[in-house]
């Protein structure tokens, strides 16, 4: 026998009138970011990331880094967005700049509007303070990418972005920028005069020896340096010999 309960008719309505994923789209958008909810492997992995990062940064007498990898899905935006936020604990002032003007992600991930952004602000279309998202966590401030423009490659060069940066040198303990693809377009190559050097994402299963191969090239040519290497994507044994694929980061000290 079944028992209609109160309000049960309303539910189906609004189940109906959704979209039929729109539960597995939010889902998705947010189950790799950082948060009190994360697994402890996950949690520990960023700590010792940040560690090995805040010494090298200390060595070179930088304050800012860029996330890269070889190609696109290689899941860059997110190890971006997971750092500043595990940089962002230890109760330094940190800002995240989206620098991919070709296939941007971070307001995605971090649920953030983009109507304007880096973009805009290069191009003095608007001010820094009207765009940037202040204390989307404690500590943690967020410039999303902006408008997509016709020239990314000439923004990044312009004199506005090295004013830019020296600002926020001023402002801010640590900086982080989430760069292009470098297989894709040099762009994220072009911040090199602002870093101290590039963290680089490979993707279990995914990224190749020629890959990364190709990276350190690249980087190298580029007369910068990379940082280390975060692998996800890693596939282990469960604890009954089952195989799961997790999201797991490992930081590698290069």
């Amino acid at each position: 026998m079944k028992i209609k309960l109160p309000g049960q008719k309303l539910k189906e309505k609004k189940a109906i009138s959704e979209p039929a994923n729109s539960n597995k789209k939010k889902k998705k958008e947010t189950k790799n970011v950082l948060s009190e909810k994360s697994k402890f492997a996950i949690v520990e992995a960023y700590k010792s990331a940040r560690t090995n990062i805040m010494f090298s940064l200390s060595a070179s007498e930088q304050k800012a880094f860029a996330v890269t990898s070889y190609a696109k899905g290689d899941g860059k935006s997110t190890v971006a967005a997971n750092l500043a936020i595990s940089f962002s604990k230890m109760g330094k002032k940190v800002i995240l700049i989206d620098c991919d003007l070709r296939r941007p992600n971070l307001h995605n991930i971090l649920k953030l509007e983009n109507k304007a952004g880096f973009s805009d602000m290069v191009g003095r279309m608007v001010v820094f303070d009207d765009v940037v998202h202040r204390d989307v966590l404690p500590c943690l401030d967020v410039l999303t990418s902006g408008t997509i423009p016709p020239n990314p490659s000439e923004l990044i060069c312009s004199p506005e972005v090295t004013r830019f940066v020296e600002r926020l040198n001023r402002e801010y303990d640590y900086i982080i920028f989430d760069s292009p693809p470098i297989g894709v377009v040099a762009d994220a190559l072009l911040l090199k005069d602002y870093i101290a050097g590039y963290i680089l994402v490979t993707r279990e299963r995914k990224t190749t020896h020629g890959d990364i191969e190709r990276l350190l090239q690249n980087i190298k040519l580029a007369d910068s340096k990379p940082l280390g290497f975060i692998r996800v994507g890693v596939t282990h044994e469960g604890k009954r010999g089952r195989r799961g694929y997790y999201y797991y980061y490992y930081y590698q000290y290069y």
